[in-house]
C-alpha cells in the first residue's frame, strides 16, 4: 500500500481521537456502564458495541431508550462526560507515540480532529496534552447532524480547515470511523483498534494500514528525508 509520506497531494490531516490518540474506548464504556447501573438501567456487551462511534446526543438517547437510564439524554451525556473527565485528569490514557505523531505531522500539514467525544472532553484533552496549537480545527460529532459512520464530522472538519475533503487524510482505528472518512471522500490511514478491530472488508477500504501510531510518525519523517 501507499506510504503516507508519499501522498504528495495531501493538504491536511484529520485525526480521530478515541482509539487513535487515546486508549479511551474502555474508559467511555466503563463510565456509561457505571451511570446506567447507578440509575437503575441495564447493561449488555451488545450495548457497548452498538454505541461505538455514536455522537453524545445519539448514545445518550440510546441509553435512555434502550438501557432504561432514568435521566434526560442531556443529563446522561453530561454525567458520563464528567466521569470520563475525572479519569482523564487523574491518568490521561495517551497511546504511546501519539504525542510525537501529532507534533511531527503538525510540522508538515494543518491538522484537524474529528471526534465522537463531546466538545468539553475534546477541549480537556487538548489542554492536558498541550495540543491546542497543533490542531487548526476540531469538531465534535455532537456539533453535526449525524455521527460516525455518517460523513458529517469529517466534512465539517475539512470545511473548518478550508480544505477539500479529497485532499485530506483521515487517521482512523475503527470500522465506523473508516466508513465515515471514506463516505466523506477522504483518503484513510488505518491503525486497527486492538480491542475492536475493523473487519477485513472495512480495513480493505483504507489506503494505508499501519501497526501502530509510532509507524505513522516514522513514515512522515522518512518522507521528509
Amino acid at each position: 500500500m501507499t506510504s503516507l509520506g508519499k501522498l504528495r497531494d495531501v493538504t491536511a490531516v484529520i485525526f480521530d481521537l478515541d482509539g487513535v490518540l487515546l486508549e479511551s474506548e474502555q474508559v467511555w464504556s466503563a463510565a456509561k456502564r457505571e451511570l446506567s447501573l447507578e440509575r437503575g438501567g441495564i447493561w449488555t456487551p451488545l450495548a457497548e458495541h452498538e454505541m461505538l462511534g455514536m455522537s453524545s446526543p445519539e448514545w445518550s438517547l440510546y441509553m435512555r431508550e434502550e438501557l432504561a437510564v432514568a435521566l434526560e439524554p442531556a443529563e446522561i451525556s453530561a454525567s458520563v462526560a464528567e466521569l470520563v473527565a475525572s479519569h482523564y485528569r487523574t491518568a490521561l490514557p495517551l497511546i504511546a507515540g501519539a504525542d510525537s505523531a501529532v507534533r511531527t505531522l503538525a510540522d508538515r500539514w494543518p491538522l484537524g480532529l474529528a471526534s465522537s467525544s463531546n466538545r468539553r472532553t475534546i477541549d480537556l484533552v487538548l489542554d492536558l496534552t498541550g495540543w491546542s496549537s497543533c490542531f487548526s480545527a476540531t469538531t465534535s460529532s455532537e456539533e453535526v447532524a449525524v455521527g460516525k459512520p455518517g460523513p458529517d464530522v469529517y466534512l465539517e472538519t475539512a470545511s473548518r480547515l478550508g480544505a477539500r475533503p479529497d485532499s485530506c487524510v483521515a487517521i482512523e482505528d475503527s470500522a465506523v470511523g473508516i466508513r465515515s472518512a471514506r463516505a466523506a471522500g477522504l483518503a484513510v490511514v488505518a491503525i486497527p483498534n486492538r480491542a475492536y478491530p475493523p473487519a477485513a472488508d472495512v480495513l480493505g477500504q483504507a489506503d494505508v494500514v499501519l501497526a501502530s501510531i509510532v509507524d505513522l510518525a516514522a513514515q512522515v519523517e522518512e518522507g521528509n528525508g
